[in-house]
């Protein structure tokens, strides 16, 4: 089995532009951006989706969302705000089997779903 693209981010094996790591997430530019800052933030351990989730990884996820301040102020979105979504399974646009949150910014965000 193939292993998943964002574990090999997070273990440094594969490259990306990294804004934060540490023991328990890595955040990084995604590589389709749909914004002018578009960063998804991972889970270093390998989480497939939403679903996958147990009340085991609470602190894990809770962590994900804490950390997004920080990251939304280092990229200057404090000032006109910013979005921040999960998406589960391929109707909802996840592609990559690994859950992310997706920070985005830079830019008004309409509410239509594309």
């Amino acid at each position: 089995m193939e292993e998943c693209i964002f574990c090999s981010i997070a273990s440094g094996r594969q490259p990306a532009r990294i804004v934060h790591q540490d023991d328990l997430v890595t955040a990084f530019w995604d590589i389709r951006p749909v914004a002018p800052t578009h960063i998804l933030i991972i889970p270093n351990i390998h989480i497939a989706s939403m679903l996958s989730l147990s009340p085991n990884h609470q602190d894990i996820l809770g962590y994900m969302l804490s950390i997004v301040p920080a990251i939304a102020c280092d990229q200057g979105l404090d000032k006109n705000g910013f979005r921040v979504v999960i998406n589960t399974g391929p109707d909802a646009g996840q592609t990559v089997d690994h859950l992310h949150l997706h920070l985005i910014g830079g830019r008004r965000m309409s509410f239509g779903f594309e």
